[in-house]
């Protein structure tokens, strides 16, 4: 091609997609015709002069999320983009989706497992009004009551019984007891039995993961000895329902899991839908442990937390 022609072609191409000019401006600039001009533009694309590539942010987060559900097997990944950071905001756009998620996938004679916490409290929160049919709400762990912080146990079970307008069970007994044998006479009793027993059979579980951090619920609360603690401190990565897993999500303190109160971790994986809620950079490694123990199928994290996940070893 002449030299030119190739000049006219580049000129063309620089005044319409680097500053902006119409094609009819342009047509003025270089004295040729505007059906010309079209002709040059098209051109220099043909000649690979000019490259137009589309940042397409919804394909982003796409890829993000398959690469998670490859990742961790998991049934869906749900990546909420956010415009801050702080912890309690997090935990505040996550409960809304979460909320909205489950909105959109609840059905009559759902049994539907809750475990407590200031996430899952989040979510609680928001959820909108859906009567439901034959439709049962249970707690899926025992609580905390010496705690300076709040665990929503009640009001979690309470806001989703008001939501979708069916009966709630809640599970009135601590998370940890002292000795197995009084675990064992606690499950004994009918009562309790068929509570845990629902628990176990319920087709969704939603739930959140804690840290094992100084402030956390369970470490402040009385349960636990300096050997526990210790213990916990050394080896877990995070914890759900009470029950501690190190970050390649096996159950790190066996003799300390044996006195908790709730459903079995192995127990969630087979739901049909088990829920993860978390993030932030506070609850990556614990998130990950969970991911990689199969205890969720399901995950509703932000973005940075997702990208922070699809990075790490697998």
């Amino acid at each position: 091609m002449e030299k030119d022609k190739l000049n006219k072609i580049v000129e063309a191409a620089r005044l319409y997609y680097q500053l902006d000019y119409s094609q009819q401006e342009i047509a003025k600039k270089l004295d040729v015709s505007r059906p010309t001009v079209s002709r040059l533009l098209k051109q220099a694309k043909d000649l690979g002069i000019v490259e137009i590539k589309i940042n397409n942010p919804t394909e982003a987060d796409e890829l993000l999320t398959e690469r998670i559900k490859e990742k961790f097997g998991l049934k869906e990944v749900v990546v909420v983009s956010l415009s801050e950071y702080d912890n309690r905001y997090i935990k505040q756009q996550l409960g809304e989706v979460a909320a909205n998620y489950l909105h959109k996938i609840v059905k009559d004679h759902d049994v539907i497992a809750t475990s407590w916490g200031t996430t899952v409290y989040e979510v609680a929160m928001r959820l909108k009004q859906r009567p439901l049919s034959h439709t049962t709400i249970v707690q899926l762990n025992g609580g905390v009551s010496h705690s300076e912080t709040k665990t929503y146990a009640s009001e979690i079970i309470h806001l989703f019984g008001e939501a979708f307008h069916t009966q709630t069970f809640l599970l009135p007994l601590p998370a940890i007891v002292d000795h197995i044998v009084v675990k064992q006479a606690i499950e004994a009793d009918r009562h309790i039995h068929k509570i845990l027993d629902l628990g176990k059979k319920a087709n969704i579980a939603i739930f959140s993961v804690g840290t094992p951090v100084v402030d956390s619920v369970l470490l402040q609360a009385e349960y636990l000895s300096r050997e526990d603690q210790h213990l916990i401190q050394s080896k877990a990565a995070g914890e759900i329902c009470s029950r501690f897993f190190d970050k390649n999500g096996e159950i790190c303190v066996e003799s300390l899991n044996n006195r908790t109160i709730g459903i079995e971790l192995n127990e969630l994986a087979k739901k049909e839908k088990s829920i993860l809620v978390a993030g932030g950079p506070k609850k990556v490694e614990a998130i990950y442990g969970a991911l990689k123990g199969k205890y969720a199928n399901v995950l509703i994290t932000d973005q940075q937390t997702a990208n922070i996940l699809a990075d790490m070893g697998a």
